[in-house]
């Protein structure tokens, strides 16, 4: 039987940024509700080691620092529930909410925190080594391939960046593209092809990510030349695929405001939206820096924010 859940703060989406709001809101005692989504722990959930974020001599498991987020915002008053919400409506408050199970949530104010996927090549070496060498994140996995080989996929501005934020740690860094110049500004074409660490394989595409042994790891990537067909391998360490990120956001096309590649706009130095009492944080709104401490940050933020927004507003007490 579909049930109606009713709270002064609704969290959606259960990485950094929407486990931190949900444990400030709790703090704040306005009794959150965190729906998990269909991913519980966001992007962190599917990284092995992670070694930036803070309060951790050592590198930690990226799943068990989502677990130890979930029974932090649990034992400060959240109630988390899995559900994955399939229509919003926005147009008054309180905010309604419809789960996938039926179940319907009234929300006096949002925190969405719903993130973004990297895109992915689709190869099945790259889906298997998926964290055995292959990220998507230079800045949070590069420190890990010091003095070694790796290679970067891509042609646009976050390609450029990350290739040439890999040659602090790494000793030979290969840029791959499918085409004969780069997307990139033309400042960061300039760095990139000045730079002695970097080498172009232009006019080439990844056919498949190679790699084996216990555990297993990346050895190279099997690469054919789109202008003579040719076929090639090339030894490398690890792969850092760099085509785009996806923000998941089309729950609210049309109801949010969103920049041009989908993510949501939320006023400067805020994480408040264009409709009042729905707050935006973590990768959803940001395409700059995408780190789980930034997204954290950013949680905390939202939840501030919507405190505030519910003590100038008077909202209601929620009904248990």
């Amino acid at each position: 039987m579909s049930r109606t859940h009713e709270s002064k703060v609704v969290v959606l989406g259960s990485g950094p940024a929407g486990y931190t709001a949900a444990i400030y809101a709790a703090r704040a005692n306005l009794a959150p509700l965190l729906i998990r989504g269909m991913q519980p722990g966001g992007q962190l959930s599917i990284t092995t080691e992670v070694e930036n974020f803070p309060g951790f001599a050592t590198a930690v498991q990226g799943p068990w620092l989502m677990d130890q987020m979930a029974a932090q915002a649990t034992h400060v008053g959240t109630t988390l529930i899995e559900d994955m919400i399939v229509s919003v409506d926005l147009d008054r408050r309180p905010f309604v909410l419809h789960g996938d199970s039926g179940d319907t949530y009234l929300a006096e104010t949002l925190i969405v925190c719903t993130g973004a996927q990297a895109r992915w090549l689709g190869l099945p070496g790259e889906t298997r080594l998926r964290g055995f060498g292959v990220s998507a994140c230079a800045t949070c996995d590069g420190f890990f391939f010091r003095g070694r080989t790796v290679a970067v996929v891509g042609g646009g501005n976050t390609a450029a960046e990350e290739a040439l934020y890999l040659t602090n740690h790494a000793a030979k860094v290969y840029l791959v593209h499918r085409r004969d110049t780069l997307r990139a500004d033309k400042t960061n074409q300039s760095r990139v092809l000045a730079h002695p660490k970097i080498e172009m394989v232009w006019d080439s595409v990844i056919e498949d990510v190679l790699g084996d042994g216990e555990p297993a790891a990346v050895s190279g990537i099997a690469l054919r030349n789109l202008r003579t067909g040719a076929t090639s391998r090339l030894a490398i360490d690890g792969l850092f695929v760099a085509i785009g990120h996806t923000p998941a956001t089309e729950l609210f096309r049309g109801k949010l405001d969103m920049d041009g590649e989908g993510y949501l706009v939320t006023r400067p130095d805020s994480t408040a939206t264009n409709i009042p009492g729905v707050f935006a944080a973590g990768d959803v709104k940001d395409k700059v820096f995408r780190q789980a401490v930034t997204a954290a940050g950013m949680g905390c933020m939202g939840a501030l924010e919507a405190e505030r927004f519910l003590a100038h507003h008077d909202a209601a007490p929620a009904a248990g």
